[in-house]
């Protein structure tokens, strides 16, 4: 996948200021695809409908983003049950929420292409079958193998925290 455009764009500000560009928010996920010093957090539905939040390790790449989770947390669980989910992240001058789909990966040349992009990011993350394995991860994720998910978002709320402020919702196809 290559760099998505929105469809539509909607200015949410109240003050008067100017519609945020998408390329603002694209580039600096672009630029650092797998900070380990910026916590996303996934948003899911539990099967009773409560709402469950927990911080992911994200790695932005072409416009998609992946995360990895154990297969018994509960994270996991909500998304066998409902892929329906949010990532929500503070980048640098904007706060950013994605709508979208997380759905899991297990075709060997992208769990492979991910292991990578993970590794050049200080986490040393192999494919192995149809997950990752790693000397470590997350205190809470378990023992491996974990699960690797395509996060696929439809819509993106961003606002401003520094100038030139505003808040914005993007549309995709």
């Amino acid at each position: 996948m290559t760099d998505r455009e929105p469809i539509e764009v909607t200015n949410l500000d109240i003050y008067g200021n100017d519609v945020i560009p998408w390329s603002r928010p694209r580039e600096i996920l672009k630029t650092s695809p797998s900070r380990l010093d910026i916590t996303f957090f996934l948003g899911t539905a539990q099967p009773d409908g409560r709402p469950h939040s927990s911080g992911v390790g994200a790695l932005w790449n072409d416009s998609e983003m992946y995360i990895v989770s154990g297969p018994e947390t509960r994270k996991s669980r909500n998304l066998a049950a409902n892929p329906a989910c949010t990532i929500s992240v503070r980048l640098e001058g904007i706060d950013i929420v994605l709508e979208g789909e997380a759905k899991r990966v297990t075709d060997q040349p992208t769990l492979e292409k991910v292991a990578q992009l993970y590794r050049e990011s200080g986490w040393p993350a192999e494919a192995k079958g149809d997950a990752f394995t790693a000397p470590y991860s997350a205190p809470s994720a378990g023992k491996p193998p974990w699960w690797v998910y395509r996060f696929t978002f439809d819509t993106a709320f961003g606002v401003a925290t520094a100038e030139p402020n505003g808040a914005t919702r993007w549309r995709f196809d």
